[in-house]
């Protein structure tokens, strides 16, 4: 049963950069579509970034030019490289599948990003 665990949050000041990592339990990753998301605070969760099996790639408005989303298929690892931060991407971040699987979502990993 694959689960994943959400690691590299941390503080940042707004401009700064944060490289986030999504550890997934089985191979069965590979074969997924897979996908960010956030949740900010008081608000609902957001899709950000998006990865196919075969590498496509696609952004939410709000992040694109800024976050990269890469996978490591032999690591069963998805990635997410966030520059040019401001404090409005302050959110729990989440990986899971793209459609999510709403009883999949990991504890996330928390980003803070100051004025």
């Amino acid at each position: 049963q694959m689960q994943y665990a959400e690691s590299g949050g941390g503080l940042v000041q707004a401009g700064g950069s944060l490289r986030l990592s999504c550890a997934a339990s089985s191979s069965i990753f590979r074969r997924r579509n897979m996908g960010w998301y956030r949740l900010p605070p008081g608000k609902e969760r957001q899709w950000v970034a998006f990865i196919s099996t075969d590498g496509t790639t696609a952004y939410g408005d709000s992040v694109k030019g800024r976050f990269g989303i890469s996978r490591d298929n032999a690591k069963n690892t998805l990635y997410l490289e966030m520059n040019n931060l401001n404090p409005e991407d302050t959110a729990v971040y989440y990986c899971n599948t793209r459609p999510a699987d709403i009883t999949k979502w990991g504890q996330g990993t928390q980003v803070t990003v100051s004025s």
